[in-house]
């Protein structure tokens, strides 16, 4: 991965020495075209959110975090598959690397729209005590009133970036992250988590900003400002396309699915189609209480969908299973 620019500031000199916030607006004045097309993906991405139930709203918001969490972690060199996070916060246990999970965990909840950026130490959660593995990465930050300064100094960083759009600034704020030392430089994840949450400020539905695969190539960068923002400009646009046209194959599925079960007798096809659509992950006991049907009904119906291709069980057990929709 690409270092920072200047890898020497540890320890030899001020970080807010070697952070020029003028530099970034200039170069936000050089990527004006990029940044309308960002913003105009953006606002569609929030409008299509926002248009949705609430109950849809919230299972898209948590779909698109899972790819996000999946790509971020594979990033930093913890690799999960999103279907593993998910099975883990149902408790369905993966056999997954518990450090890495711990920290999908915490992403997750933040990129739902947990914690406040602006309380970092509550939104890095460092009242937790943990230890081994990956906590010990976590661990090299610095602690009290060495972390405070230091989260004290991004701030003002931060500050200096006032002229520069959230969509814009993510580059600067990772940049500034890894000088501040707020997080050991193998964790990648806790920058990228709160930079995507700050980029979706002023946004009504969407809770963070979307890269997927393409922040891999931006996540850790550098180079230039210029170049640097331009590359996390075209990430993002990327991004939030993609993250648009995962809610539309949903939406197109659940168009496909209802179809298809419409030849099948009462409403509960209807309503199953309904459920996996709103929500990544499902187990038949969510299922029971979301349409309203008795747990050998969910289970049953769960299984038709599956034959019809509709549906697959990601767990390959015979009890506590859980289901994503298919196609």
């Amino acid at each position: 991965m690409p270092s920072d620019p200047d890898p020497s500031y540890h320890g030899k000199a001020a970080p807010g020495q070697l952070f020029d916030a003028a530099a970034w607006g200039a170069a936000q004045a050089g990527l004006a075209e990029a940044l309308a097309r960002a913003s105009l993906a953006l606002g569609r991405l929030d409008g299509m959110l926002a248009a949705l139930p609430a109950e849809a709203r919230a299972g898209a918001v948590t779909r698109l975090a899972l790819i996000e969490l999946e790509a971020m972690l594979w990033a930093q060199g913890t690799p999960l598959q999103r279907e593993e996070i998910g099975r883990d916060l149902m408790e369905a246990r993966a056999g997954a690397d518990l450090e890495a999970m711990r920290l999908a965990r915490w992403g997750l909840r933040r990129l739902e729209g947990q914690g406040n950026p602006a309380d970092l130490r509550g939104f890095l959660g460092l009242h937790r005590a943990e230890v081994s593995g990956l906590d010990e990465m976590l661990a090299t930050r610095p602690t009290g009133g060495s972390f405070d300064a230091a989260a004290a100094e991004f701030h003002d960083m931060a500050v200096g970036l006032a002229a520069v759009a959230p969509l814009a600034r993510g580059p600067a704020l990772r940049m500034a992250w890894r000088i501040c030392g707020l997080s050991a430089p193998e964790v990648l994840a806790e920058p990228a988590v709160w930079t995507a949450r700050d980029m979706a400020a002023g946004c009504e539905a969407l809770r963070f900003v979307p890269f997927g695969r393409h922040g891999r190539g931006v996540w850790v960068d550098g180079g230039p400002v210029p170049e640097r923002m331009g590359r996390h400009l075209a990430a993002v646009t990327a991004g939030l396309v993609e993250a648009r046209q995962e809610l539309v194959r949903v939406a197109d599925w659940q168009a496909r699915a209802l179809a298809a079960v419409a030849r099948i007798k009462g409403e509960n096809p209807a309503r199953v189609v309904a459920a996996l659509a709103a929500h990544p992950i499902l187990s038949a006991s969510m299922l029971e209480g979301l349409a309203g049907i008795s747990r050998d009904t969910a289970e049953r119906l769960l299984v038709r969908l599956r034959d019809m291709g509709l549906a697959r069980e990601i767990t390959g057990a015979r009890r506590f299973r859980l289901w994503v929709l298919a196609g």
